[in-house]
């Protein structure tokens, strides 16, 4: 089972993919956050394998600077970050700080489904137009 938390700062985009992730019996949402901040302090209470976090998080910490907390953790999860913006230097930003891929959100949700596998199996996921 692939224990994955969802980190967004609108409810309906954490509700959408909660609803997406429903359907995969090996997935399971094991607890959401709202902000950065609610993601890194969740991710010391309620360990997951994998995070699928947003770019822009409103106030506080964004993306970026939630994946390098997240990753600075003992027994650190993966971090997919799922966005609207597709701006080289963010994608760099993203890896440098230590995510394991980098999805734009107009991709299917199967594409979503397998990235998550592929994370949490370590693998590193780009979809192939962010690679070039």
């Amino acid at each position: 089972m692939i224990r994955i938390m969802l980190v967004d700062d609108h409810p309906i985009v954490r509700t959408g993919l909660k609803a997406v992730f429903d359907n995969y019996p090996d997935i399971t949402v094991a607890c959401q956050a709202g902000s950065g901040e609610q993601a890194v302090e969740l991710a010391r209470q309620c360990p997951v394998d994998v995070v699928l976090c947003d770019l822009r998080l409103g106030e506080g910490m964004n993306g970026v600077q939630t994946t390098a907390a997240l990753r600075a953790l003992p027994d650190p999860p993966q971090v997919l970050i799922l966005t609207t913006f597709d701006k080289d230097a963010e994608i760099l930003a993203c890896v440098e700080a230590g995510a394991a891929g980098y999805l734009l959100k107009d991709v299917a949700s199967d594409t979503i489904v397998d990235s998550v596998r592929q994370a949490a199996a370590g693998r590193m996921v780009l979809a192939p137009e962010m690679a070039q």
